[in-house]
């Protein structure tokens, strides 16, 4: 049976990384990771670390991310699936929506996938893997 505060803890994390993307803020994004966590972008670049998800996200939110606004599903609606009592994988839908209506295609539709970890009594992600939403073509599914 799942702990329920640990689902509402695993909610709240995700609440505080959409909360710093859209305050722009990477040092409090990164800090929804742990040390040594891994950070696969929708492009396929690999961040490897805290410090370096915190510094390519704040060039980022400084630069061609400036101003936009991350929305994702209520975090009630995660379902994470506990592999061990402190390790959960969680899936989660999110969309960044561009400062700048022209520029934003509206075709930003991310699924990640998502490994937390609880250490010290405290959840955080260890393992991020975003990519683009994509239909099955006809027939296929």
């Amino acid at each position: 049976m799942t702990n329920q505060e640990d689902l509402k803890a695993i909610g709240a994390l995700f609440e505080e990384l959409k909360d710093s993307w859209n305050k722009g803020d990477g040092v409090a994004f990164g800090n929804c990771f742990m040390e040594d966590a891994d950070y696969v972008t929708f492009m396929g670049q690999h961040l490897k670390g805290r410090k370096q998800i915190a510094d390519v996200h704040q060039m980022l939110f400084n630069g061609p991310l400036q101003g936009s606004i991350l929305l994702s599903g209520a975090s009630s609606d995660l379902q994470p699936r506990f592999i061990a009592p402190d390790v959960a994988i969680v899936h989660a839908i999110g969309e960044v929506r561009l400062a700048g209506p022209a520029q934003d295609p509206n075709d930003r539709g991310s699924i990640n996938t998502n490994v937390v970890m609880k250490q010290s009594g405290e959840w955080k992600l260890t393992a991020f893997h975003n990519c683009r939403i994509q239909e099955f073509p006809r027939g296929e599914r």
